[in-house]
């Protein structure tokens, strides 16, 4: 429910603040008053597109607030979540500022939302029905949503159902259409990945292994070299003639007399006995390494191959060993779990058959239950177009089936004759501007038992009739208004007495400029705002007894 409202700089209302109450609220005024502008600022806050035509004349920018009842649907609750949207039980307040630069900026509760968002918010709070919106009848695509709206939390579980089930159906088949697409060039890329892991896995390649092959290439190609020093060394130490070691090993045994009368002498004799082991460590070394050298050409072709595989493998998969066998375990891991095998086609459209079967199922039962709940809303229909003077109305629900839709299998249009003897046809054909005002309100009527909207606007949606149908299309909004929240803007007294309360909506010249004021009309206020409907200009004894004689009988 609209709790209050408060608009600033908006077209010709300077300033403005009402406060709403439950029931039904007739909103009267003559022609020009600004009773539609009301009705413009509410729809901004139900998600509406601004524009800067609605700021007020002098003005940059303007502002409407509206304060709201807290929707209980859970499906709101779950919308709030999602946007982050804080809320309690205070209630939801709603604004729209716009700036003269043609920038508008949406909030609720404080938090800033997109148009598109508060436009999904907007769907829980208000439903404005005017002289124009029973074009909603007019196309058939939407009888499908009036006719699902009318369906219990039951009928919500069968559709939630079957669109679980829809939307897993889609997602398999276009992995089968992926999949079928794309079967060669995934056998493509899995015969590489193939070929990569054979190629990798068969140069069994190891951490360290490059570097140590460097090493003995290195060795390898320097034999001559290596032999050379060796063999000078050891010479050098061990020659008969230069007997280097042997030199050493007789000042060491001549020290050695020494060492005792002085410290400095025993140090020195201490180092060369070191050396003269150390050097003969050295010479036994040499010789051993001399005794192993062999030239193995052979070994150093090997060599210089695994280093250029290693090569070949590095410029195509990495920088280095371990980033190879790293790519190796991706790809893989890759292959393992790639699952193109031939019968993996045959598995996705077994499974989607079976999906598709159990689609099938799931759409009989929500056909089903559209069907019994379109007889339902036939008979309601009907019988509230009896009560709008259409007794002679027969209204049926018409189905057709298509293919799988997000939706069903279901396309629904509303059918209806108004006359004896007249076949049914597509009400689209058949019904008038005023019989299709009458069948909106109808639905209305029913469905504000069922949608669960805190507000329902009705916007001079009783243009162009008069008499007992007036009084008829009064005690239906009356009638949704014990439902849900009733705002009617209307010229007919009928309708205006049948309210529980009336505002009366003025312009006033101030300064030069236009202003609109609003005011609630106490019971003798009434009286004489019904008597001005009635008489128009001139009000007599009688127009005002008139008055008094549809207040008293919309009371009882």
């Amino acid at each position: 429910m609209l709790q209050e409202l408060t608009i600033k700089n908006f077209a010709i209302i300077s300033s403005l603040h009402l406060g709403f109450t439950d029931g039904m609220t007739a909103l009267t005024g003559e022609t020009g008053a600004g009773k539609s502008i009301i009705i413009d600022a509410v729809s901004l806050l139900a998600g509406a597109r601004s524009s800067i035509e609605y700021i007020r004349q002098g003005s940059d920018k303007c502002l409407v607030e509206g304060l709201f009842d807290l929707p209980k649907q859970h499906e709101f609750s779950l919308l709030m979540e999602e946007l982050g949207i804080e809320v309690d039980e205070a209630g939801l307040i709603v604004q729209r500022d716009l700036n003269i630069s043609g920038k508008s900026v949406s909030r609720v509760n404080g938090r800033i939302v997109t148009l598109a968002n508060l436009r999904r918010i907007g769907q829980f709070l208000v439903d404005i029905q005017g002289q124009n919106d029973h074009q909603e009848l007019m196309h058939p695509e939407s009888h499908l949503r009036l006719l699902d709206s009318f369906g219990d939390s039951a009928f919500q579980e069968k559709k939630n159902r079957y669109q679980t089930a829809y939307h897993s159906y889609i997602t398999l088949m276009n992995q089968v259409r992926k999949f079928k697409q794309n079967e060669q060039s995934f056998v493509q890329r899995i015969d590489m990945l193939t070929f990569q892991q054979e190629e990798i896995g068969n140069a069994e390649l190891s951490i360290g292994e490059e570097e140590k092959l460097m090493e003995e290439r290195e060795k390898l190609t320097n034999y001559q070299k290596i032999v050379d020093s060796l063999s000078y060394s050891y010479q050098a130490m061990t020659n008969e003639e230069t007997n280097s070691l042997d030199a050493i090993g007789s000042a060491s045994q001549e020290l050695q007399t020494i060492a005792s009368l002085d410290t400095d002498y025993e140090g020195i004799s201490d180092n060369v006995h070191s050396a003269y082991y150390l050097l003969q460590d050295a010479v036994s070394e040499i010789g051993r390494q001399l005794d192993l050298l062999e030239l193995d050409e052979e070994r150093l072709d090997i060599v210089n191959e695994r280093l250029e595989l290693i090569h070949q493998l590095k410029r195509k998969y990495g920088d280095s060993i371990e980033i190879i066998l790293n790519y190796y375990d991706q790809i893989s891991e890759e292959l393992l779990d790639s699952d193109f095998s031939g019968d993996k086609l045959e598995r996705l459209e077994k499974e989607l058959y079976e999906k598709e079967n159990e689609l099938q199922h799931l759409a009989e039962m929500l056909q089903a239950a559209r069907k019994k709940m379109a007889k339902k809303l036939e008979s309601a229909i009907q019988n509230e177009l009896k009560d709008l003077y259409m007794e002679n109305a027969r209204f049926e629900v018409s189905f057709k089936e298509s293919s799988f839709n997000a939706e069903g299998v279901d396309e629904v249009e509303f059918y209806i004759t108004t006359n004896p003897g007249e076949p049914l046809k597509p009400l689209v054909k058949v019904a008038s501007g005023g019989e299709i005002s009458r069948v909106m309100l109808a639905l209305k009527t029913i469905f504000s038992k069922t949608q669960g909207l805190t507000s329902i606007v009705f916007d001079e949606v009783d243009t162009g009739v008069s008499g007992r149908v007036a009084q008829a299309i009064a005690d239906k909004i009356y009638q949704i208004g014990l439902n849900s929240q009733a705002l009617c803007i209307t010229h007919l007294p009928q309708v205006a007495a049948k309210a529980d309360h009336q505002l009366f909506i003025r312009k006033e010249i101030v300064d030069g400029r236009t202003l609109t004021k609003v005011e609630e009309l106490t019971e003798r206020d009434r009286i004489d705002e019904i008597a001005r409907m009635l008489a128009g200009a001139e009000i007599t004894d009688l127009t005002v007894k008139h008055a008094k004689e549809l207040l008293q009988l919309a009371k009882k």
